[in-house]
Order: C-alpha cells, then sequence, then structure tokens
C-alpha cells in the first residue's frame, strides 16, 4: 500500500485535530447561552449585519465611479450645469455617496455595540464556568484532591476559566469573517473566479502550518504542567506573607529564586525554539499570500487597461480582492488559533468529566434522629492513594451515642484517619463503619456532615471578617448574630473579638485592606467556635488547642466537657492532662487499638498509655 504524500498527511492531521479541537465549542456556546441568551442573540445578529456591510460599501463605490466616469464622458465643454441639482445624474450620484456615508457610520455603530456585548458576554461566560469549576471541585473526594495527577488537571482547568471564556466571541467572529468572505468571494466569482481559486491555494499551506504548530504548542504546554505548578508555588514561596519569616530565618531567598530561575529559564529557551521555528514557517508562507494577491491584482489591472473591465470594476475587485485576501488569510489563521485554544477546552471539560470515586447511595437511608447506639467500627482498613502501607488496618472500636471518647498516640497513629473515616472524607478500603446497625455509606453524605462539628489542627482561616469565620461552620445561619456571638463564648473567641477595632464585622487576614492578623492560639478559639457554631450531634476536635496555652486549654476543655454533655465527642490530643475528662479514652499505635479505658484503669494497666503518660509528665518536673 503506498504511502500518503506530505501534503496529505497533514491535511489529514489537520482534520483530525480540528475535529477533536472543535468537539468541546457546542458545550462552551451553550454555557454562554445560559451564562446570558439577549446577549448571545445580540452579538449574533450584530455581526450578521457588520457581515454584509463590506460588500455592499464596495458595490456602491463601484456604482459611485461608473456613475462619475459615465457623467465626465456625457458633459459639455463647460462641465457640470451650474444648476447641477436638478441633473439626475448627480443626485444619482450624491445618494449613492449618502448611503455609503450611511453604512460607515453604522459599521462603527455596530462594531462599539458588539464590542460591548462581546466583553458583557465574556465577563458573564468566564462567571459561568468558574461557578461549575467549583461546583464540581466540591463533587469531588478528599482522595482526589489529595492525587497529584487530579492536582494536575484541576491546575489546568483553572487556568483556562478566563482565558477561554472569550472564545465563543473568537468563533462568531470569524463565522462573521465567513458571511463577508462568501458576499465578496461571490462578487469576484462574477467576474474572474480565478481569482478566488488563486488566494486560496496560496493562503491553505499557512493555514495548515499554524495548525500544526498549534499541536506542538499545547503539547508542550500539557506536558510542563507539574512544571508550571512548581514554579508558581516557589514563587509564592519567595514573596509570599506567610513564608516570609521562615525564609529570612534561613536565608532561603537565594535557593528559591536561583531554583526558580532555572526551572523558568528552561520553559523560556523551550518557547522561544517552538516561536522561531513558527516564526520562520510563518513567513515564508506569507510571503507566498502576498505572491498570490499581487499576480490577482497584475491581472485585474490587465483586464481594465483592455477594455473588460470598466473603472467602477476595477476599483470593486481590487478592493473586494484586498479585502478578501486580508480576510482568508485572518480567517484560516483565526480558524487555526481556535482550534489551538480550543485544545485546552479539553483540560477544562475534561476536568468536568471526573467522576466522584465515592458514589451516593442510589436510596439513601434517613440519619437517625437522635443516634441512639454510636458508631462502630468492623475489621476496617485504609490505605492512602500511593502511600506506602495501611494508614489503619484491622481497627474494630465502638463509640457509643452520648459518649465522650478521646484518642491518643504517637503521632502517624492513625487517629487523624479514624477521623477523615468517620466523616467519610474516605471511604475504608477494607471493613466498614457502622452509625446505629447502618453502613454509613447508605446515608447521604450531606446529611452525615450535617449532624457532626469537626475542627482539624490544620484549620482553615478564612480572609472574611471575624463573624463570617465563625459563621463558616453553619454557613446558612450567617445572618443569626445571636447565634454567631454564642458560639464565640462557648470557644472563647468573644474575648478575642472583643478586642478587634471592628469586632465581628473586622476583616481578619493580612490578604485585604484593613485586615487584622492573629496569633496562632486566636485563630484556633475561632475556628473552634465553628464547631460550636454547627450545634451538631457529633462533636469531633482533633489537636485544637495545640497553639494555646495551658490556661486557655484548660478552659476551652472545661468548657468542652459541659457543651459535650448529650452529645457523641471524639477529642484528639497529645496532652494527657487533657483527655482525662473523656468517659473513655482510646490508644491507638499502628493503626489499630491498642488499648482502651478510663485514665485510671490504663495506668493500672502499666501498658503503652502509663509509659506515655510517665514520659510526658517528666517533663514537667
Amino acid at each position: 500500500m503506498p504511502r500518503p504524500s506530505p501534503t496529505r498527511r497533514l491535511l489529514h492531521e489537520a482534520v483530525d485535530q480540528a475535529a477533536r479541537a472543535f468537539r468541546h465549542l457546542p458545550a462552551l456556546a451553550a454555557l454562554s447561552w445560559r451564562a446570558s441568551r439577549p446577549l448571545t442573540i445580540a452579538t449574533v445578529g450584530l455581526r450578521l449585519v457588520r457581515a454584509l456591510i463590506p460588500v455592499a460599501s464596495l458595490y456602491l463605490a463601484k456604482l459611485i465611479l461608473d456613475g462619475v466616469v459615465g457623467l465626465r464622458t456625457g458633459l459639455p465643454a463647460g462641465g457640470v450645469s451650474p444648476d447641477w441639482s436638478a441633473d439626475p445624474h448627480v443626485r444619482h450620484i450624491g445618494l449613492l455617496v449618502a448611503g455609503e456615508f450611511g453604512l460607515a457610520i453604522l459599521s462603527d455603530l455596530l462594531t462599539r455595540a458588539t464590542t460591548y456585548a462581546d466583553a458583557v458576554l465574556a465577563d458573564r461566560t468566564g462567571n459561568a464556568i468558574t461557578l461549575r469549576l467549583m461546583t464540581h471541585a466540591a463533587t469531588l473526594d478528599l482522595a482526589q484532591f489529595e492525587d497529584s495527577a487530579v492536582q494536575d488537571r484541576l491546575e489546568r482547568a483553572r487556568r483556562q476559566v478566563m482565558w477561554r471564556s472569550n472564545l465563543v466571541a473568537q468563533v462568531l467572529g470569524r463565522a462573521q469573517d465567513l458571511v463577508t468572505v462568501l458576499s465578496l468571494a461571490g462578487g469576484v466569482v462574477a467576474f474572474a473566479p480565478s481569482l478566488v481559486l488563486l488566494l486560496v491555494a496560496a493562503l491553505v499551506p499557512a493555514f495548515l502550518n499554524e495548525l500544526h504548530f498549534n499541536r506542538h504548542g499545547y503539547r508542550l504546554a500539557f506536558t510542563r504542567t507539574a512544571d508550571r505548578r512548581e514554579s508558581d508555588y516557589l514563587r509564592y514561596l519567595g514573596a509570599g506573607v506567610e513564608s516570609a519569616k521562615e525564609v529570612k530565618l534561613f536565608n532561603l531567598s537565594f535557593h528559591l529564586t536561583e531554583r526558580f530561575r532555572t526551572l523558568s529559564e528552561r520553559m523560556v529557551a523551550e518557547n522561544a525554539v517552538l516561536a522561531a521555528r513558527r516564526g520562520l514557517w510563518g513567513g515564508l508562507f506569507a510571503a507566498l499570500g502576498t505572491t498570490a494577491y499581487y499576480a490577482a491584482y497584475a491581472l485585474i489591472l490587465w483586464r481594465t487597461m483592455t477594455g473588460a473591465l470598466s473603472v467602477g470594476d476595477l476599483t470593486f475587485l481590487s478592493g473586494a480582492f484586498l479585502r478578501l485576501r486580508g480576510l482568508v488569510e485572518g480567517l484560516l489563521l483565526g480558524v487555526s488559533q481556535i482550534s489551538g485554544q480550543a485544545q485546552y477546552l479539553d483540560d477544562l471539560f475534561g476536568f468536568f468529566a471526573i467522576a466522584p470515586s465515592m458514589r451516593p447511595p442510589e436510596a439513601p437511608v434517613p440519619m437517625p434522629r437522635p443516634i441512639a447506639q454510636g458508631f462502630v467500627f468492623e475489621d476496617v482498613g485504609f490505605r492512602y492513594p500511593d502511600g506506602a502501607g495501611w494508614a489503619v488496618r484491622h481497627l474494630d472500636l465502638t463509640i457509643r451515642a452520648g459518649e465522650v471518647v478521646a484518642l491518643v498516640g504517637e503521632n502517624g497513629a492513625g487517629k487523624t484517619t479514624l477521623v477523615k473515616l468517620l466523616t467519610r472524607l474516605y471511604d475504608p478500603s477494607e471493613g466498614r463503619i457502622l452509625l446505629d446497625g447502618v453502613d454509613l455509606r447508605a446515608y447521604a453524605v450531606e446529611d452525615l456532615r450535617a449532624r457532626v462539628g469537626v475542627i482539624f489542627q490544620d484549620f482553615l482561616r478564612l480572609d472574611f471578617t471575624a463573624g463570617d469565620n465563625i459563621a463558616a461552620g453553619r454557613i446558612e445561619a450567617s445572618g443569626d448574630g445571636a447565634r454567631i456571638e454564642a458560639a464565640a463564648g462557648k470557644s472563647l473567641a468573644d474575648a478575642v473579638i472583643a478586642r478587634l477595632p471592628g469586632r465581628y464585622a473586622q476583616q481578619l487576614g493580612r490578604r485585604f485592606e484593613d485586615g487584622i492578623d492573629l496569633s496562632g492560639g486566636e485563630w484556633q478559639k475561632i475556628a473552634i467556635a465553628r464547631a460550636y457554631m454547627r450545634d451538631a450531634e457529633v462533636l469531633i476536635l482533633d489537636e485544637p488547642t495545640a497553639a494555646l496555652d495551658a490556661r486557655s486549654e484548660y478552659e476551652v476543655f472545661r468548657r468542652f466537657g459541659d457543651l459535650a454533655q448529650g452529645r457523641t465527642a471524639v477529642l484528639i490530643s497529645h496532652r494527657f492532662s487533657t483527655v482525662r475528662m473523656a468517659d473513655r479514652i482510646v490508644v491507638i499505635e499502628g493503626g489499630r487499638v491498642l488499648e482502651t479505658g478510663s485514665h485510671e484503669t490504663l495506668l493500672a494497666l502499666s501498658g503503652r498509655y502509663a509509659e506515655l503518660f510517665a514520659l510526658q509528665a517528666a517533663g514537667y518536673r
């Protein structure tokens, strides 16, 4: 079987590339339509009218010139009569000039209206895409967010949100150009059809060349996603407020800048090579297009000089061909550029295609109200994605309703993993977790989490107002000032807020103007208030007082003990002086329950708990 020629192979690749790239454009157009139907209709209608103005203007110019030439030919030796307004030929030319003037004014007005509609539509489309991105990201599981491959896909999708929001306007712009090309080509074909064929034959190679380099550009950008993430991280470390202390103390600035320099220079060099190749071949094909235009122009002049065409025809054809050359070249290159940009829509819609790994139940079981029995872990095992080993394995544990349970153990024992399993941030790899005798996976995850208040050690510091920070615990109650203040009082955050100039309306953090940053302990009190804001039936505190002084920690846990009455509570802490308040202490080691019992019972066992307690107590002597 004979091998296809290079041109045919390149054309086949171009068609295949365009088909794959353009497949997401209908979905993007649908997003624009939903973002604003009136603006979408307006921009299409405006462009359709604008597309027909060039051929109408050129045709009027042809009629004006032919009219002037005809008038000059039939004039007497004295020229135009003083009463020129009575001459029907002069009035006819005047009306044609007025019509051309009106089209020029209309074209300007339509251009400005289209620019406005495109800008607003792009903004609304960008917002619609951002909202869909945020909404879809919220459906994914924590394990997916912790997967580096999914992080790369999310990063690529985020980069496309605003960059591609005006792509619909670009597509409509090229559609407008196509209508103009067809209308002009219809006029040119009526006089000299070979001119259009000559023009297209000269410009198609430039189009294929652009498609070829678009494909290489996308491949280069795709393979550099991890490098871009690293460069963004280095930029954040080198110029971030949060990292400034350590960067200065450890003199990391030179290391970070050199690492960024090496990475960025490599990416710049790769871009430069691709740009040089693209520029060289693009210049050669542009010269070919210019040669074709002047060949056609010479043919038009020759036919005019031989009398085959009138001066008006010459004006129309030369103007139409000049515009055709620019429009066809722009259209082909524009389609090529849209094809190149549309490839990046794969990143956006590919992210939308990621389905959560934790499937919701088809018929969720109603949550028990109130919880009657509690939670039971039955031979539970879990390993993190790409984890070297099991985080927990063969774990059996019962947390009874209304019981305060403290989890203790060394770092990496599996305590936080147990809490994440309890709240269905993860599902067990082995075994099952029951709530009142029903597998957790049978409940709707939203219903489960609505009944649980959790504060992790690495809690979120929101650059919102103090009130909004607390209200995040139950955002639907953000307008309930009394509830926010009550939650602040329970966590001792009320004393922190009382010292703020704006109190609950005070902006926190340094990200925005007039923001005030808090100490680690003050932030923790704000975060703990979120758990109380939730007024949940299950309370979980995972090392929530690590940044508090001993007195504040004692007061927080004293209040926690009071507020936990009648609720199921799980407490994780390394400070044994605070876990004594629990009804039961569970020692976790190696992902399993090693010991369980009250403080006195565990000391009497002289086991792992007693050893850890003695080590900590010795540090205070």
